[in-house]
């Protein structure tokens, strides 16, 4: 039977910046891989140029996912369809249909009924930080865990499905080694790791402090080409710029590698660090 992996983030481009290696990877060596995106990222920083034949930065957007999709051998995108919240502060914040206005519990109910569909072995999603701590990233984690929790749950949103548990649940977490050199680097090229992307809101020196255990590290070399075309297809989000310049620079010095912490099965003293997700 063919393996299955699930990933559920929050924004057209985390498929592809984030874990596309990952993606590609398994779906080059002939697993299944779907994707549910949480929004459309409607709040998301766009030039005019990038909107020219759609009718709103929505559709954009979904259209530069589809094609990443292609590229990282997606089976299936899935969105939910909340709003985009933006960062904190902005005032897409207080969108009603803004997708951190949304109670957990019923972000959860709708991952549940993809999961119980789907029947996937693995579920994807962001660290408890949300990798940079993006409401929305923080926010579908939080879903994603309550969701994997009662996927087997009868009595949780019985009307979406029979109960299923998959085997595993990992959180995607940057490695630091590559955080670490960029705060030291960007100083060197005049840039500041406190404000770090297109509107200088990532402070990665602050992100650099935080650590999470990496049970899994994956070696994505061999995906490297998809994973910078799915991430060029997000040209509005500079996807271009982030396989290249300084931090292409310092993702090719620190390696193509993609880490992740097991939230579930539970990792036991002296658990030695695996090279494959489904080494369980």
């Amino acid at each position: 039977m063919t393996k299955k992996i699930l990933v559920v983030l929050a924004h057209p481009d985390d498929e592809s910046f984030g874990l596309g290696g990952t993606i590609a990877l398994y779906s080059q060596r002939g697993y299944e891989t779907y994707y549910i995106c949480a929004t459309r990222g409607e709040a998301g920083t766009v030039d005019e140029e990038h909107l020219r034949g759609f009718k709103d930065t929505a559709e954009m957007r979904t259209d530069e996912l589809m094609r990443a999709a292609k590229h990282l051998g997606l089976k299936e995108v899935i969105f939910l369809d909340y709003r985009d919240s933006g960062m904190p502060g902005m005032e897409d914040n207080n969108h009603p249909k803004a997708q951190i206005n949304a109670p957990i519990e019923e972000v959860a109910g709708k991952v549940v009924k993809y999961i119980r569909e789907i029947k996937p072995d693995i579920v994807l999603t962001f660290d408890p930080i949300g990798g940079y701590k993006h409401p929305d990233h923080i926010h579908i984690h939080k879903a994603t865990v309550f969701a994997f929790a009662n996927a087997d749950n009868a009595s949780f949103y019985p009307e979406a499905g029979e109960p299923f548990k998959p085997q595993a649940l990992y959180f995607q977490v940057f490695p630091k080694g590559l955080l670490r050199a960029a705060v030291f680097l960007m100083p060197l090229f005049g840039k500041d790791p406190t404000k770090f992307g297109r509107n200088g809101d990532i402070n990665i020196k602050e992100l650099a402090e935080v650590t999470f255990p990496v049970h899994v590290r994956l070696n994505t070399r061999s995906v490297s080409d998809a994973k910078t075309k799915a991430s060029e297809c997000h040209a509005s989000q500079g996807g271009g710029q982030m396989r290249r310049g300084l931090m292409g620079f310092v993702t090719k010095m620190i390696g193509e590698k993609e880490d992740y912490m097991r939230a579930y099965p539970p990792v036991e003293d002296g658990f030695k660090r695996k090279y494959d997700l489904f080494d369980l």
